[in-house]
C-alpha cells in the first residue's frame, strides 16, 4: 500500500474529515504504511496537499484526490476525499498562511502577490504616461505577442488628429492583405462605454476590416462588452487594464527580471521509487 492509498483508506473508513495528524495516527495504528522519514507527519501533510483540490502551486499534482474543508469550531485544517463536488462541508477559502501550508505553497502565494504588485505599478505608470505612449505600447505588445509578419515593420501607430477612429494597425502579412485594427483609450477610472465600441466598429466598417482590438487602461461596461460581441462580420477583442498588464508581464515588457528561484521536488525516477 502506498502513502496515498493509506490516506484514502483512512478517510474511507472514518467517513469524516480529519486533520493530517489524525490521518497519520490512524495509518500507524492500523499498520497501513511503514514510514522511513524523520518527520512522517510532514510527509502525510505534503502528500495530501499536493493532491488537494483547489490548492495549486508549481509542484502540486494535477491529480486531485482530497479536499480541504472547514467545520464550525475547528481551527485546524481538515481533509476529506474529493468526490468532484461540494458536499456536506464547504471548501476552505482562506488566503492566510497556516501551519499546514507547504513551503512551496507559501512561495507560490507570495509570488502571485508580487506579480499583482508589479502589475499595479505598471498600470499606475501607464495611466500617468502620455496618450501617444499608450498607443505605441499596445502596438508593440501585439507585435511582441507574435501578431504581424515582422516584429519591427508590421506595426503602425496612426493615432492623433485625422486618425479616423483607428490608433494603430498590425499587418499580418507582408502585402498588408490582412490587418488588425487597434483602438487605445487610456482612462484612469472611467469605464469604456458602448458608444466608443460602436464608433470603433463604424471606423472598421469604413475600412472593410474584420479584426479589431480595443485596449483600455481601465475597464469596459457590460453594455460595451455586448456591443463588441454583437459586431456583425468582424471580431472585436476587448483588453482592459488588468489583462493588459498580464500580457505585458508575460511578454517581458515594462518589467526587468532581477532574480530567479528554482523550486525542486524529489525525482522518483532517479531513485527508481
Amino acid at each position: 500500500m502506498t502513502i496515498i492509498e493509506a490516506i484514502i483508506t483512512v478517510l474511507k473508513e472514518y467517513d469524516n474529515p480529519l486533520s493530517h495528524k489524525d490521518i497519520y495516527d490512524r495509518i500507524i495504528n492500523n499498520n497501513y504504511y511503514s514510514f522511513g522519514a524523520k518527520d512522517p507527519v510532514a510527509v502525510v501533510r505534503g502528500e495530501i496537499r499536493k493532491h488537494c483540490y483547489g490548492i495549486d502551486f508549481p509542484s502540486a499534482s494535477p491529480r486531485k484526490i482530497f479536499v480541504e474543508v472547514k467545520s464550525i469550531g475547528q481551527s485546524k485544517p481538515l481533509y476529506d476525499l474529493w468526490k468532484g463536488q461540494l458536499s456536506k462541508i464547504e471548501i476552505t477559502k482562506t488566503e492566510k498562511t497556516t501551519k499546514d501550508h507547504l513551503p512551496e505553497e507559501i512561495i507560490h502565494a507570495k509570488y502571485v502577490e508580487h506579480l499583482n504588485s508589479i502589475k499595479t505599478q505598471l498600470l499606475d505608470v501607464i495611466n500617468t504616461s502620455d496618450p501617444a505612449f499608450f498607443e505605441r505600447l499596445v502596438v508593440s505588445l501585439l507585435l511582441r505577442m507574435g501578431y504581424g509578419w515582422d516584429d519591427s515593420k508590421a506595426g503602425q501607430v496612426i493615432g492623433g488628429a485625422g486618425d479616423e477612429g483607428i490608433d494603430g494597425i498590425i499587418n499580418e502579412d507582408k502585402l498588408g492583405l490582412e490587418k488588425i485594427y487597434i483602438q487605445a483609450k487610456r482612462y484612469n477610472s472611467k469605464k469604456v462605454p458602448p458608444s466608443e465600441i460602436r464608433e470603433f466598429i463604424g471606423s472598421m466598417n469604413q475600412k472593410g476590416a474584420h479584426k479589431g482590438v480595443f485596449f483600455s487602461s481601465s475597464f469596459f461596461t457590460e453594455q460595451a462588452k455586448n456591443s463588441a460581441a454583437k459586431a456583425q462580420g468582424m471580431t472585436i477583442t476587448l483588453i482592459d487594464g488588468v489583462q493588459l498588464c498580464d500580457h505585458l508581464v508575460q511578454n517581458g515588457m515594462g518589467v526587468a527580471k532581477v532574480n530567479t528561484y528554482e523550486i525542486y521536488e524529489l525525482d522518483k525516477n532517479f531513485f527508481d521509487i
